[in-house]
């Protein structure tokens, strides 16, 4: 490297010391030799090192991969009941939530409660307090913060200072011996009031670098909206398994009134004739076990409203109610490929990608550019003296040219690992498009899975009703046991459940495929249509 420094400089020596008055010629010639020994010492401390002096920029390496700053991840999974089974249910769907997308702050000092939980409110208080989308505007300040560091570079350094001075030089220690003249010259005092300012003109690596932080504000952006739309289905999803959750011990109950009816209606048969005890504990057993049933489905409720709680910063406990429901209805019409088109235009996390692929180009750009000169210029004005009323003004400019010709192969090493972080971060960019085309065909196989079976369980609800129906008919006429009633009565109850569980996988699946498409929260209202409340 090669370092080229042009200064111009103006120093007043004599304001070093002062002589007594009468001082010979003799006496003084030690003085001005000590003068002159002194003045490169005085002139660097007032100028400092100049703008050349330090490392030389270099680029600020990325990490390898751009998917480092997840931290959880929420997904639906929707998969076939193994073995053979009685039930039209042959899907079992979920929604899986981890890491900070389960954590929350509290919610209800922005936002108040009122003990009633609506879906939208659930998902206004989850976008406000998920601890994703709080840790990922955390990022975003720090890349903001990185931002202005890599600007400062460019930018003017502008210091004061003050700075009171005792030198004593031996001129032998630097190769001046005249005869009569003594090696040890002072100690002379003296003080420097100055201000200093350093501009870098040219330096290529650092405009690159200030650009990449620049891209990685961008990208962290678009995270934060990628987050936002998996917070929708997270919370989305919670809510509707609460409301499938609450809509199975809706119906439970409804079950226990037909189970203790029919108890009731054994008991009268036993005392008149017609039913016999076995048939009368058969009832009883019958009316213990749905109770039992109730219990656990009640269980499972509060376990579900405890995690709805924690997804959208409410005190994690049951104490709160659900007030919306969601029933049947189709998804908007979209043919699966434009849905895959929409779906690559959209996509947050696929823009943060790219940006990533862009904010690594300019790291290697920059890493490349360490091979460029650099020009900076500094400079400084203040006073020196030996006291403030005899203090002259002084000052210094340079400009300095900064020219690398051999560093170890460093910039080599650079661009090596910018050029490796680089092709990493491409090559996520076709996976996640790879990855967002799979998903939407995924929902839409399952989405397809799901209405066909909220039709035929909705048909065999039916059926079972009326079944049921015609059994207690019989079993009142005396034509039947309690042993065909019962079976009926369980018939209905599963019947009901496969609803409720047919459904919630048509509106989780819808749910789904609006995370997918992207701008969750805009294409909520048109995937999860809420019931309308009754008058």
């Amino acid at each position: 490297m090669t370092d080229k420094t042009a200064s111009l400089q103006k120093h007043n020596v004599g304001q070093i010391g002062n002589l007594p008055a009468g001082v010979s010629l003799g006496r003084l010639f030690p003085r001005i030799v000590g003068a002159i020994a002194l003045s490169a010492t005085l002139a660097f401390a007032q100028l400092g090192p100049p703008p050349s002096s330090g490392g030389s920029t270099t680029a600020a390496q990325l990490p390898l991969s751009g998917r480092t700053g997840q931290s959880g991840s929420v997904g639906t999974t929707q998969s076939p009941v193994p073995g053979t089974t009685s039930s039209v249910n042959t899907l079992n769907s979920g929604v899986s939530i981890s890491g900070n997308y389960a954590g929350s702050t509290s919610s209800t000092a922005a936002l108040p409660f009122s003990g009633k939980l609506s879906l939208h409110e659930a998902v206004e208080r989850g976008l406000a307090a998920n601890l994703s989308a709080i840790g990922l505007a955390s990022a975003l300040r720090q890349a903001q913060g990185q931002a202005i560091v890599a600007r400062s570079a460019l930018m003017p350094n502008i210091n004061g200072s003050f700075r009171e001075n005792v030198l004593e030089q031996d001129l032998q220690v630097i190769g001046l011996n005249f005869p009569g003249v003594p090696h040890v010259v002072g100690p002379l005092a003296y003080f420097d009031l100055r201000a200093t300012v350093t501009q870098t003109i040219a330096d290529m690596t650092a405009l690159n670098n200030m650009k990449a932080a620049r891209e990685g504000i961008t990208a962290q952006r678009q995270a934060i909206q990628d987050a936002r739309d998996v917070i929708v289905l997270a919370v989305g999803g919670a809510y509707l398994e609460t409301i499938a959750a609450k809509a199975r011990v809706v119906a439970a109950r409804a079950q226990l009134e037909t189970v203790t009816a029919q108890f009731k209606q054994t008991q009268q048969n036993r005392e008149s004739g017609v039913a016999t005890q076995i048939d009368l504990n058969r009832a009883d057993v019958q009316q213990k076990v749905q109770q039992q049933r109730i219990a656990t489905l009640e269980n499972d409720l509060s376990r579900q409203k405890i995690n709805l709680a924690r997804l959208t910063g409410l005190p994690a406990n049951d104490k709160f109610d659900i007030t919306d429901d969601v029933p049947y209805s189709p998804a908007p019409p979209l043919a699966v490929d434009d849905a895959v088109k929409q779906s690559l235009e959209a996509r947050s996390d696929l823009k943060s990608a790219e940006t990533q692929v862009r904010a690594a180009e300019r790291v290697k750009t920059a890493a490349k550019d360490e091979r460029l000169p650099s020009l900076a210029v500094s400079g400084d004005y203040g006073t020196l003296g030996p006291r403030f009323d005899e203090a002259r003004s002084t000052f210094t400019f340079a400009a300095s040219l900064k020219v690398p010709i051999w560093q170890g192969g460093r910039a080599a090493g650079d661009i090596e690992q910018a050029d490796a972080a680089l092709e990493q971060r491409k090559a996520e960019v076709v996976d996640l498009r790879g990855q967002i085309e799979s998903e939407i065909r995924n929902s839409y196989l399952d989405l397809e899975a799901a209405a066909s079976q909220v039709e035929l369980s909705k048909a065999n609800q039916q059926l079972a009703l009326d079944s049921l129906r015609l059994t207690q008919e019989k079993f009142e006429a005396g034509v039947s046991t309690s042993v065909e009633v019962t079976s009926a009565q369980q018939d209905v109850a599963s019947a009901q459940l496969d609803y409720i569980t047919s459904l919630f996988a048509h509106n989780l699946a819808k749910l789904s495929l609006a995370r997918e498409l992207g701008d969750a929260g805009k294409r909520l209202d048109d995937y999860i249509k809420v019931a309308e409340p009754q008058k």
